[in-house]
This record gives C-alpha cells, sequence and structure tokens, in this order.
C-alpha cells in the first residue's frame, strides 16, 4: 500500500495529474470545433505543463535550499527534463505562428516565476494577479492553441467557448485557493483572502451558472453539449461549495484537477 502511495504522490506532485487535465483541454477543443487532431500540439500541451508547473513549484524552492532534494524531487527533475526535451521536439513540429504563441506564454511563465528586475517581486507575488494570469494561460494554450494551429476560422464561437473556459477555470482555481487558505502568504492577495470564503463561493455559483447560460449564445446549439455543460457546472459547484480549508491537499489537486479529464471522456462517449 505504501509503494502505491508513493506512485500516487509522485504523479500529483510531478504534475502528471494537472497537464493530463490540460491534455484533455486540448482534445475537448479538437471535438467541439470538429477540426483534425494534432499529436504535436496535444502533446506539446502536455510536456509543457509538466515543465511549467514543476518550474513554477520548484525553482524557487531549489535555488533557496528550502527543500532536501529527495529521492522523489530528483525523480520530478528528470522527468521535468525528459518533458522539456519532447516540449521542444513537438515545439518545432508546430505551425510557426502557433510557435510564436507558444514563446508568449512561455514568457509569461517566466515573468510569472523569475523576478527580472532588481528588487522586484515575480508576478506569482503580485497582489491578486495570480489567478487570472494562469486562467488566461490555459485558455490560450488548450484553446486558441489547437485552433490557430490548424489554420481554423477565429469565429465568435471561439471567443464565446474563451469565455466559457475562463470562467471553468476561474472557479477551479478559486477552489484551490479556498483550501490552500491556510498556507498561502497573506500578501497574495487571493480572492478568498480579499472578500472571504462565503462570498468567494456565491461568485463561483454565480459564474457557473454564467457559464451554462452562455451556451444559449451559440447560433447551433448541441443538447449534448448543453446537458455536459450544465453537469460539469453542477459538478464543480458542487466541489466549490464543500470546499474549506481543512480538506486533504488531494481533494484539488487530484479530484478537481480530474473534472477536465471526465468532461472529455464523456463528450467522447456521447459524441
Amino acid at each position: 500500500m505504501r509503494y502505491f502511495k508513493n506512485i500516487f504522490e509522485f504523479y500529483i506532485n510531478s504534475s502528471i495529474h494537472v497537464a493530463l487535465s490540460c491534455f484533455a483541454l486540448v482534445h475537448l477543443t479538437y471535438i467541439m470545433f470538429h477540426i483534425s487532431y494534432n499529436t504535436s500540439v496535444a502533446f506539446f500541451t502536455f510536456f509543457g505543463t509538466i515543465v511549467g508547473y514543476n518550474f513554477v513549484k520548484y525553482d524557487a524552492l531549489v535555488r533557496r535550499r528550502s527543500v532536501k532534494f529527495s529521492a522523489q524531487l530528483q525523480w520530478i527533475a528528470f522527468i521535468s527534463f525528459l518533458s522539456l526535451i519532447a516540449t521542444g521536439y513537438y515545439f518545432f513540429q508546430l505551425e510557426r505562428v502557433t510557435q510564436i504563441i507558444g514563446s508568449v506564454f512561455l514568457i509569461i511563465v517566466l515573468l510569472y516565476t523569475l523576478p527580472f528586475f532588481p528588487n522586484k517581486k515575480n508576478a506569482r507575488n503580485w497582489a491578486g494577479i495570480k489567478i487570472y494570469i494562469v486562467a488566461l494561460c490555459w485558455v490560450g494554450v488548450t484553446l486558441f492553441l489547437p485552433i490557430i494551429n490548424n489554420n481554423a476560422e477565429v469565429t465568435s464561437f471561439v471567443f464565446l467557448v474563451a469565455i466559457q473556459r475562463y470562467i471553468m477555470i476561474f472557479v477551479l482555481i478559486l477552489i484551490f485557493e479556498i483550501v490552500d487558505l491556510k498556507l498561502d502568504d497573506p500578501n497574495l492577495k487571493t480572492v478568498p483572502q480579499q472578500i472571504g470564503v462565503q462570498r468567494t463561493k456565491q461568485i463561483g455559483v454565480v459564474l457557473m451558472v454564467l457559464f451554462v447560460l452562455l451556451e444559449f449564445l451559440s447560433n447551433d446549439i448541441r443538447i449534448e453539449f448543453l446537458a455536459l455543460k450544465t453537469g460539469l457546472a453542477i459538478t464543480t459547484i458542487l466541489f466549490l461549495v464543500y470546499a474549506n480549508e481543512n480538506r486533504s491537499r488531494y481533494y484539488a489537486s487530484f479530484w478537481v484537477e480530474s473534472i477536465p479529464v471526465f468532461w472529455w471522456l464523456f463528450l467522447m462517449f456521447f459524441s
């Protein structure tokens, strides 16, 4: 049992699970817009997420030597190195315009992590901005990257889906911020820190209702999409309502991050 627990912790800590969620959203884009599947975009996103998240999580800790370089951390570094090579490989398989957009998001990740200016904090520590940067990156990478790489038309429906996806990612991050409330530095000024847990939940519920209502703005409402998005909204709301500071870290880092994966699997089944 201990062996399986270690594997599971490595799976979560090495950002493989969050990368799978990102991978799932890319596949959702291909299904929703009926564009041909591109392996390079999907795996560039998957491996790039592992590299980006591990860089954000462990870079500062390693540079400050505030954590021991344990066996698990060594394996995470190894996985990150392999993922970096894979990311580079798939990057050069992308269209030129997609490479440019991917590079922009790389710069955002670096800005988010590294203090580029003397005596200045990195973007991750800019009060209240974290949630907006992360949601923006997820929408850009999982929605616009596949569409642009396939030279598909960027219609009003694409922007409608972009708003919906931004809302969903935003609310999922709110759940993380509630669960991590005890651990987060007060200076980060996360949403729950600024307005309280109860108001954060109320805002999240309103946003998820809006997430469903936006579907009716589509010129081609598909019942299966509406049903799935309604189910997704209800599931997310339940996780949000029951989120609190005493929840296990797996509540958010595994179950909440699994929501896009289940959405993808259900959509494949209905399609």
